[in-house]
């Protein structure tokens, strides 16, 4: 069973920082291990749609284009 955020927030790793550093690292530490248990093609799917869903949250529209091209 996955671990709760508050599980993150109370790890003795980082139980003495301050609030704002105790909500980042507790954060890395909830990616590093949902990371831990995904495939290669998961984790690439995964990461797309979080990018997506910030950039529709944000009203951004991307403007995808491949590091090979000229224009680059």
């Amino acid at each position: 069973m996955p671990k709760t955020f508050d599980e993150y927030m109370n790890d003795p790793r980082i139980k003495s920082e301050p609030m704002g550093l105790r909500i980042t690292h507790a954060m890395r530490f909830k990616v590093q291990e949902e990371r831990d248990t995904m495939t290669e093609a998961e984790y690439s799917s995964v990461s797309q749609k979080r990018v997506e869903r910030f950039f529709s949250e944000a009203g951004i529209t991307p403007t995808y284009t491949s590091p090979y091209s000229e224009n680059h």
